[in-house]
C-alpha cells in the first residue's frame, strides 16, 4: 500500500492549490479526481462557461441598444452554435492548462472515486488502497433536488445543462433566485427565451441586502423577465409539450407554462460515497463537513475546503482554504486563517452586484457601532453617458476612526469596483487614507469618493 503525505481527494480549486502548495513544501502527494474531466468545477462547469456567455449576452445587449448610444446598428442576435464553440474553444484552454499542471509529474493523479476505509486509507473504485498522513476533501457540490410535489417526476435542466446549450429556448421556467438563477435567467432572456423566473424568499438575491436586490429585479423586469417572488409552489406537471407550475403569490393562485424547466434551486456538498463515517466525520445539519479555523475536520489530520463544507460557494475562498489547511498540515509558521471580514462577493447580472466585508445587516444584528453613506449612479457623470443608471454604492466604517468595514456597490462594473476595497480591507485603511489617493475624472471608480467624503464628515462632526 503506498503512503502519500497529503492526499487531495478531487482536484478543483481546494484540492489543487493543497495539492500545489504542499508540493512546493516537498511532500509527496496524491490527487485523486473521478472526474471524465479533469479541471474542477469553477473550469468545467461553472465561473468560466457562464461567464464566457454572460459576457457575450452584455456586448449583445449594449448592441441592441445602439440607438442609445447615436448608433445604427440594423439587427443584433445570437448565434448559439458559434457562441457554443467559443466557450467550448475557452474552457479547453483554461482545462488543459490545469491538466497538464496536474500530470506533469509533481503529483500522482489517479482518476478515480475514493471511499474511506478508516481516518488515514481510501479504497479506490478499483480496489486499489492508500494510505495518506494528511488529507484534504475537495469533492465539490451538485444540484439539489428539494422536495417539491412534482418536480423528481418531471424533467428538467440544471445549471449544466444550461451552460450546454446551443440553441435558443422557446420558454423556461427558472425554479430558484439565487446567483446561479439569476445569471442564467437573464442569460436566457437575452438570447430570446420566454422566461419566468420563480423565487420562494421575498425577494432574488436574498443573501444580500433587499434594496441592492429590488435593483436587480427592476432591471430584470425592464427587460421582459415575469418575475415572481415570495412564492409557495403548488405544483410542477410535465407532459410532451412542456411543463406548467402552479404557485402562490399575492394570495392568488398562478400556473405558469413552458417548454422547458430550469432547477436552480441550489447545491448541495458532494460527499455521499466517500464513506466519511468510516473516517469518523459527521456531517452538519445542512450537509457540509464542519471544520475548524484551520479547516480541519473532526480528525485533524483530515482537511476539508471549498463547496464541501462553506461556508460559502466561492473560488477564492476554496483556493485559500486548500492553500492553508496544506500549510497548516506541514506546520508552516506564522499562518492565519482565512479572514471572514474580508468575504468578497460578485454576482454577474447585469446590472451586476458585488460587496466586500461586514454589511449592514451583519453589523446591526451584531450591534456594532458603524456609518454609512452611499451615493446613487444616476448622478454621475461617467455612468449617465453609459446609460447605466442604475443602482448605488455604499460604504460602511467604523464610526471614531474612520476604518473601512464594508462596501456594497450595484451598478455598472461593481465586480470590479469592488476590488478598489480590497487592499484598504486588508490593510485596515480609513475613509481618510483612501481619500488622499488621486481619483481619475470621469471614471466610474471616482463615485466612490462621494460616499467617503459623507462618511468624512459624519466623522469630523
Amino acid at each position: 500500500m503506498k503512503t502519500y503525505d497529503l492526499i487531495c481527494i478531487g482536484g478543483g480549486s481546494a484540492g489543487f492549490n493543497a495539492a500545489r502548495t504542499a508540493r512546493a513544501l516537498g511532500k509527496r502527494v496524491a490527487i485523486v479526481d473521478g472526474a471524465r474531466e479533469l479541471g474542477g468545477l469553477c473550469i468545467l462547469r461553472g465561473c468560466m462557461p457562464s461567464k464566457t456567455l454572460l459576457y457575450s449576452t452584455d456586448v449583445l445587449h449594449l448592441a441592441q441598444k445602439g440607438r442609445t448610444f447615436g448608433l445604427r446598428i440594423p439587427s443584433a442576435k445570437v448565434d448559439m452554435k458559434a457562441l457554443h464553440r467559443r466557450k467550448l474553444r475557452i474552457i479547453e484552454e483554461f482545462a488543459q492548462y490545469r491538466e497538464k499542471a496536474m500530470l506533469g509529474g509533481a503529483y500522482t493523479v489517479l482518476r478515480s472515486h475514493a471511499r474511506f476505509i478508516d481516518p488515514h486509507t481510501i479504497e479506490l473504485a478499483d480496489g486499489q488502497r492508500l494510505r495518506g498522513r494528511n488529507f484534504i476533501i475537495g469533492t465539490g457540490s451538485r444540484a439539489s433536488v428539494p422536495r417539491l410535489h412534482g418536480l423528481t417526476e418531471t424533467p428538467f435542466w440544471t445549471s449544466d445543462d444550461v451552460l450546454d446549450l446551443d440553441f435558443v429556448p422557446s420558454s423556461v421556467i427558472v425554479l430558484g433566485g439565487g446567483i446561479v438563477a439569476c445569471e442564467l435567467a437573464q442569460f436566457l432572456r437575452r438570447i430570446g427565451s420566454r422566461v419566468t423566473l420563480i423565487q420562494r424568499s421575498p425577494n432574488i438575491l436574498r443573501d444580500h441586502s433587499p434594496e441592492a436586490s429590488a435593483v436587480v429585479q427592476r432591471a430584470f423586469r425592464a427587460e421582459g423577465m415575469d418575475l415572481h417572488t415570495d412564492t409557495r409552489i403548488e405544483q410542477i406537471r410535465g407532459d410532451h409539450r412542456g411543463v406548467t407550475v402552479t404557485f402562490e403569490s399575492g394570495g392568488r393562485t398562478l400556473t405558469r407554462r413552458a417548454r422547458h424547466l430550469f432547477n436552480a434551486l441550489g447545491r448541495e456538498p458532494a460527499t455521499t460515497s466517500l464513506g466519511l463515517e468510516q473516517a469518523g466525520i459527521r456531517l452538519r445539519p445542512d450537509g457540509r463537513i464542519p471544520v475548524n479555523r484551520w479547516q480541519q475536520t473532526r480528525q485533524p489530520h483530515i482537511y476539508a475546503g471549498g463547496d464541501v463544507c462553506g461556508p460559502h460557494d466561492i473560488v477564492h475562498l476554496a483556493v485559500a482554504q486548500g492553500e492553508l489547511a496544506a500549510r497548516h498540515a506541514f506546520g508552516v509558521a506564522g499562518i492565519k486563517p482565512v479572514d471572514p471580514t474580508l468575504l468578497l462577493n460578485v454576482v454577474f447580472t447585469d446590472p451586476p452586484l458585488a460587496t466586500i466585508g461586514q454589511l449592514e445587516a451583519e453589523l446591526k444584528a451584531a450591534r456594532t457601532p458603524h456609518l454609512v453613506a452611499s451615493y446613487p449612479f444616476n448622478d454621475h457623470g461617467k455612468s449617465i453617458l453609459m446609460d447605466a443608471n442604475d443602482g448605488y454604492v455604499k460604504v460602511i466604517a467604523e464610526p471614531v476612526r474612520g476604518r473601512i468595514l464594508g462596501a456594497e456597490i450595484v451598478g455598472p462594473q461593481a465586480g470590479e469596483l469592488i476590488h478598489c476595497f480590497s487592499g484598504p480591507l486588508a490593510l485596515r485603511a480609513t475613509v481618510f487614507e483612501l481619500l488622499r489617493a488621486p481619483w481619475y475624472h470621469p471614471t466610474l471608480a471616482e463615485i466612490l469618493t462621494y460616499p467617503l467624503e459623507e462618511l468624512a464628515d459624519q466623522i469630523k462632526r
